[in-house]
């Protein structure tokens, strides 16, 4: 559909748009996941071209590349200051494009508080590559992070996803002793090796939870990361994490009413077992350290793109994205 291109407030940018990336959570917001949305255009991950700039706007200009987290909070409410930036002024708050706001399946996208959310993006990197760091990147890296993985400690990383891949990179990067895969599908399992995993269980082939406890000599493991948002994974890291360790919960849960935890393997809630939740931070800091990391080489996020296409291509790529066909793992979406 036709819509005009926005205008900038003050504070604010609207970039022209390069590449995007589709996301499940597309899929899941078009199922009415956070509820009914209407009217509103679709894409959280994206990058591209400074168009437009509000007159309070400095340190960028018209022309510059720069890359937009999937979050872009406001960086002065209540919640913000309290070190929660992706809850800004209300729970996921932060999560603005295509929750309140049009998202960046579109030419040309708005952002608010553009000198905390614009990232300009290293000569070094093409916006290919760039685009990783909106979302996948920086919500992989925050399930590890979430996941208080001990130095030399054991994390298993449930579902290998987009998401999860990146959690897999992120765990072997904050200094995991032994990273455990656990996906059903043999080349996302031969991707989790590449992007760091010591082992991978095919939960289609053995019980991952069995598998887990003979890698650890029975107690488990330090640490999960759920990346799917589903209630079978989710449990199973409850039941694979070891008393006193952390279930870190990346995905995201776009059905049912509610979500069951095991309890016995839960201890009848006196484990010590700690269950994180969280959404990626955003701001231009955390964007400029993922950027970072690819530029000097220590993650390449390139082998998750299985597919491209091109702007009026969007449908196609959404429907793939829903029913997983033709292996897709990630399509990238070229505007130009």
């Amino acid at each position: 559909m036709d819509k005009p291109i926005p205008d900038p407030g003050p504070n604010d940018a609207v970039v022209k748009t390069t590449r995007a990336l589709v996301c499940t959570s597309d899929v899941h917001t078009l199922k009415g996941a956070i509820g009914d949305r209407r009217n509103l255009t679709l894409g959280h991950e994206a990058v591209g071209v400074v168009a437009k700039l509000g007159s309070e706007v400095r340190g960028f200009k018209e022309g510059d590349r720069v890359a937009v987290s999937a979050i872009t909070p406001c960086f002065h409410c209540e919640n913000c200051q309290r070190g929660y930036t992706s809850q800004c002024e209300t729970m996921l708050g932060g999560w603005k494009f295509a929750n309140t706001k049009d998202g960046n399946f579109a030419e040309y996208f708005h952002v608010n508080d553009a000198n905390a959310n614009l990232t300009p993006i290293p000569a070094s990197i093409s916006d290919d590559i760039a685009v990783y760091a909106c979302d996948m990147m920086s919500t992989g890296f925050m399930g590890a992070e979430h996941a208080n993985i001990p130095l030399g400690g054991t994390v298993a990383i449930f579902a290998q996803g987009p998401v999860g891949l990146m959690a897999t990179v992120g765990a072997r990067l904050l200094g995991a002793g032994l990273v455990i895969a656990v996906d059903g599908i043999a080349k996302r399992l031969e991707l989790s090796r590449q992007f760091g995993a010591d082992v991978t269980v095919d939960y289609t082939q053995a019980d991952p939870i069995e598998e887990i406890r003979k890698l650890t000599a029975g107690v488990g493991v330090d640490s999960t990361i759920e990346c799917l948002g589903g209630q079978t994974t989710f449990e199973a890291c409850v039941k694979a994490t070891r008393p006193g360790g952390t279930i870190s919960v990346a995905g995201y849960f776009g059905h049912g009413d509610s979500v069951e935890i095991p309890r016995v393997q839960w201890g009848v809630g006196m484990s010590d077992k700690v269950i994180r939740t969280g959404l990626c931070p955003g701001g231009n800091v955390r964007m400029s350290r993922l950027l970072g990391l690819i530029e000097r080489g220590r993650v390449d996020p390139s082998p998750l793109t299985t597919h491209k296409f091109a702007f009026d291509q969007v449908d196609k790529a959404l429907h793939l994205m829903e029913t997983k066909e033709d292996g897709i793992l990630k399509p990238l979406v070229v505007f130009d």
